[in-house]
């Protein structure tokens, strides 16, 4: 199937790029592509205007401003899995980059049009949860930071308006305690995730302390399985196990009750990486 037709234009700034999603109110933003051509491809999106941002200088940077590691919104895959500000920095996306898709998407695809995205299923953003990191964006009121429990509002939906286009994610650098953890269950390496867990939390060599458990896969965005991280911090992971407040709907991959247990699996994986980083 191919996509239905659209008009295309290229913003060479951010204000052009807010200017025309004014203009053309069935516009969608072109950054990689990678999961923005499919969905075209098989119809389940139409817009009049594809808007390409990938002339914009200056959001393809990474680098560190005090205490926070700050991604532009088209730096890729590939770009961060390679980056050496990010690999001992933030640690937990130097653990999720490899499992992301297939190394020729990773080569296109950008950080910030995964979140944007918002796939429930996509380990960025539940890394972005998990880390309590910052989203920046720019819109016709200006810019405005948004933060991550905030951001992901449902299935493909986010708290960015019409207008606003997503430039950054603002991620807190590692401390000497902090601590992480990530792992997921795919049929293939590279497939969209069935359950998917990434965690922080900080330690020393007896207890765990805010314990960030992040899953994707079991519902409509990414959630925090708070009741989970509590047992978690007290040391008793069979607790967490059994504390585990999800409720995850059969899909195309697996039914709920398997996604239920295999999130079990996960948190117990999880736990002891998390542990291991500590010893």
């Amino acid at each position: 199937m191919k996509p239905a037709p659209f008009a295309y234009k290229k913003a060479r700034s951010l204000h052009e790029a807010v200017a025309l999603l004014g203009e053309h109110k069935d516009a969608r933003l072109l950054a990689g592509g990678q999961s923005l051509i499919a969905t075209l491809n098989m119809r389940l999106s139409a817009p009049n205007v594809l808007i390409d941002i990938n002339g914009i200088d200056g959001l393809d940077n990474i680098q560190k401003k005090n205490d926070v590691i700050e991604i532009g919104a088209l730096v890729r895959h590939v770009q961060a899995e390679r980056s050496e500000i990010i690999a001992k920095p933030v640690p937990l996306i130097a653990r999720a980059m490899p499992h992301i898709a297939h190394a020729a998407i990773r080569n296109r695809g950008t950080l910030g049009g995964s979140i944007a995205f918002a796939d429930p299923a996509a380990e960025l953003p539940a890394c972005l949860l998990a880390l309590d990191g910052e989203v920046e964006a720019i819109g016709p009121a200006g810019k405005r930071t948004i933060k991550a429990q905030d951001f992901f509002k449902g299935l493909f939906e986010t708290a960015l308006g019409p207008q606003e286009v997503l430039t950054a994610i603002n991620l807190p650098a590692a401390t000497k305690d902090t601590l992480t953890g990530f792992a997921e269950l795919a049929r293939r390496h590279g497939d969209y995730a069935i359950v998917g867990l990434a965690a922080t939390a900080r330690g020393d060599s007896k207890t765990l302390k805010d314990v960030r458990l992040a899953y994707f896969g079991v519902g409509d965005t990414p959630l925090r399985a708070r009741k989970s991280e509590v047992a978690l911090e007290a040391g008793d992971i069979d607790a967490a196990v059994a504390a585990l407040d999800l409720d995850p709907q059969d899909d195309v991959q697996a039914t709920a009750a398997t996604k239920k247990h295999l999130a079990g699996v996960l948190l117990r994986r999880v736990a002891a990486q998390l542990m291991e980083v500590r010893s």
